[in-house]
């Protein structure tokens, strides 16, 4: 049976020592998580994915969700009463303002307990995911009267909340949107249309569930510009704010998926259901992406907590399964064979993973700290520094952080060889269920285009240009530092290769836009091995002082090694990056269709 156990050293590494965050006391929120109460939210959120969630991981797989003839839809077994233990403990509020019922603390501490959930049980974690993200886009968009009405029940998980985008004939571009809204007199709207693949559209673990659906109203412009956002409970509200009868909604069917099996994955129909315009008419696409935002965040959270968990289960598979002997020869000789983590390439495999796990997490980290900043900051120019980092980042760690951690799924189940393709070993399972974080949310080839055409270019290259400043000084800084140098040079190598990339961009991508489009993804990676550079740089710093200090921690000399790995290993996969954006789109561009 597959384990899991919550990365907490690793947590308190960054926290405490690497991004400091004790620094940020002056934002709201931030005082009141002192490190004793860091310690026990990060310990209890590591008990309960590791107690509650993990057991059930392979039941959901296996259970899946059940639609009734009437419409009802069961979860997994044990699901339902993991989630009423999830709310009582208040995780759905950790970060949501006090005056709603939330306890205001920062959202990177959700962050990280979005990671040990997923870890433990990916379709577990949507349900609270996807409630979250509909919080968000009520809270910034929704009225006074919605906040009030529906962001309490949804801390509390009385009321869950989804997203609905898709259509069946339009997933990207929602400008062919055909749901439609029908204003009433009373100022509420009647919403008929038909919407799939919506995560945690119907289930039993909540009394309602709070739909965010685009639809045109009618007489609205075509297009992405007549495109409004509405709330749709699955039951009515009646004016005391209890729940009342059906509203129009209903689960047509689950779909049948590769993976993430105890998330009811639905197609939702919507017949005169009765909604509430959020913000103002026709621009539903800017509430929306509020929404969009954060699930896109949290879905990069997501291909570090699969590649976490596979890599863990390879690790104790590695060292159990005795094959063959060390090349320098046997190691273990009162066995009849040495454990495979002698071998030079499973080494490789195990320290990709983990090199990927390290940087990924201390950038989702670096993020999230930057999203509570442009939340909380009373300086206006820390905001929009804050908010110019979170624009262009969410497409490199949605992309690169689910493109990787899927492949590391695979790597992973590569170490159990055949034993990894039988089911038992939950490797297979990783693999299916981490495949979906690349596709939804925006696919990662859009979020590459959406990188390059529209975040690099954004006030002037201004965010980019930022980054680049910064990770270029901090090399600058140590450079003359012999123990630095092995971090440095290699991220001022691959920082030059970015800029380069850059340049040939503004350069040769606006008077021919394939350019842009065939170099898009290459780009997104490289983009993506810097900033890990840029990570793996700053970690191994502080873990030098420590040890310089005295502190004699297994943990960082481990640390040190494995950004070693990183910089010789991984990192020079920028240089063909490079090589492939300046290559164009002539090859990509030249076969007709009808060649393929």
């Amino acid at each position: 049976m597959p384990i899991y156990k919550a990365p907490v050293e690793d947590v308190n590494f960054l926290f405490n020592d690497v991004f400091q965050i004790d620094r940020y006391n002056n934002l709201p929120g931030f005082s009141d998580a002192s490190p004793d109460v860091r310690d026990a939210i990060i310990g209890e959120a590591a008990k309960f994915a590791e107690e509650v969630l993990q057991p059930l991981n392979r039941v959901g797989d296996l259970e899946g969700c059940v639609r009734h003839d009437d419409g009802r839809v069961t979860t997994p077994k044990g699901f339902s009463e993991a989630f009423r233990q999830y709310t009582e403990g208040g995780w759905l509020g950790l970060s949501a303002p006090a005056e709603y019922g939330g306890q205001g603390l920062p959202v990177t501490l959700t962050q990280i307990m979005s990671e040990f959930l997923t870890s433990a049980n990916m379709a577990f974690g949507m349900y609270p995911g996807l409630t979250k993200g509909a919080m968000a886009a009520l809270l910034v968009h929704g009225s006074e009267e919605q906040k009030k009405l529906f962001v309490p029940r949804m801390i509390a998980g009385d009321w869950t909340g989804t997203m609905n985008l898709t259509e069946p004939h339009c997933g990207t571009d929602l400008g062919l949107l055909r749901t439609r809204a029908v204003k009433q007199a009373d100022g509420s709207y009647k919403i008929t249309g038909t919407k799939i693949f919506i995560s945690a559209g119907e289930h039993d673990m909540a009394e309602n569930i709070i739909h965010l659906v685009l639809a045109r109203i009618e007489g609205a412009p075509a297009g992405v510009k007549g495109i409004s956002l509405f709330v749709v409970p699955k039951r009515t509200i009646n004016a005391d704010g209890s729940v009342g009868g059906p509203n129009g909604v209903s689960c047509g069917s689950i779909e049948h998926k590769m993976g993430i099996h105890g998330n009811s994955t639905c197609v939702m129909n919507y017949d005169d259901a009765t909604g509430w315009l959020v913000g103002a008419e026709n621009k539903g696409m800017a509430a929306m992406f509020v929404m969009m935002n954060e699930a896109r965040l949290g879905v990069g959270v997501q291909g570090l907590a699969m590649s976490e968990v596979a890599y863990q289960n390879a690790v104790a598979y590695a060292r159990e399964r005795l094959q063959g002997r060390a090349l320098t020869g046997a190691k273990d000789p009162d066995k009849p064979a040495d454990p495979i983590i002698v071998h030079p390439d499973v080494r490789r495999t195990l320290l990709t993973i983990r090199a990927f796990n390290e940087a990924a997490r201390a950038m989702v980290v670096w993020t999230a700290l930057k999203g509570d900043i442009a939340h909380r900051s009373a300086d206006e120019k820390e905001r929009q520094a804050a908010d110019d980092h979170m624009g262009l980042m969410t497409p490199v760690l949605k992309g690169v952080l689910t493109d990787s951690g899927f492949a590391n799924t695979v790597l992973a189940q590569q170490v159990f060889g055949g034993h990894g393709y039988i089911a038992e070993h939950g490797m297979e399972q990783f693999v299916r269920d981490a495949r979906i974080a690349m596709i939804y949310e925006g696919t990662n080839g859009i979020q590459a285009l959406d990188l390059v055409g529209r975040k690099l270019p954004r006030d002037g290259g201004r965010a980019a240009m930022a980054f680049f400043a910064e990770a270029g000084a901090y090399a600058k800084a140590h450079g003359d530092s012999d123990a630095m140098k092995p971090y440095v040079a290699p991220l001022s190598t691959a920082l030059g290769h970015l800029q380069q990339a850059t340049m040939w961009l503004m350069q040769n991508a606006m008077g021919k836009p394939d350019n842009a489009g065939a170099g898009a993804t290459d780009y997104m990676k490289l983009f993506g091995l810097v900033v890990f550079g840029y990570m793996w740089a700053q970690m191994a710093k502080v873990a030098q002082d420590k040890i310089a200090a005295g502190d004699a921690a297994p943990y960082l000399k481990a640390k040190l090694v494995t950004g070693r790995f990183f910089m010789e290993h991984m990192l020079p996969e920028t240089s063909v990056h490079l090589a492939r954006i300046q290559s164009g789109a002539a090859t990509t561009m030249e076969l007709p269709a009808e060649a393929f």
